[in-house]
């Protein structure tokens, strides 16, 4: 049977193997943020999921992509997750930022977008 660990996403779920909980504080925030990394291949209602779990607990997640593919599976997923807060009075926006990171020794340039709670 599987017994998912918290700090992981389900193997299924196509979210990159780091979902970080608990990460160092975000270079563009003064908070420390979670950070979920998406990939062309991510489904975006398991990233909608992944997120909405994330703002049930939390004021704000990250949501990391690299390119046009992964872009499009983080906007379709945070639109996704609009719709599964509803029931919760829960209201999300994102601020999109780039960020430099280290991918295989070589640095590229990726897509932040900082979803947050809004007024209900």
């Amino acid at each position: 049977m599987y017994a998912p660990d918290p700090s992981e996403p389900h193997p299924d779920s196509g979210l990159e193997p780091a979902l970080a909980t608990s990460v160092e504080p975000s270079r563009a925030l003064s908070r420390s943020a979670d950070i979920l990394k998406v990939s062309t291949r991510s489904r975006p209602s398991a990233v909608a999921g992944a997120i909405a779990g994330v703002m049930r607990q939390h004021a704000s997640v990250e949501v990391q992509c690299i390119g046009a593919g992964a872009t499009n599976q983080a906007i379709k997923a945070i639109a996704i997750a609009r719709a599964y807060l509803r029931d919760d009075h829960i209201d999300v926006g994102c601020v999109p930022f780039f960020i430099d990171v280290a991918i295989d020794g070589e640095e590229r340039t990726a897509l932040r977008l900082l979803v947050e709670r809004y007024p209900a």
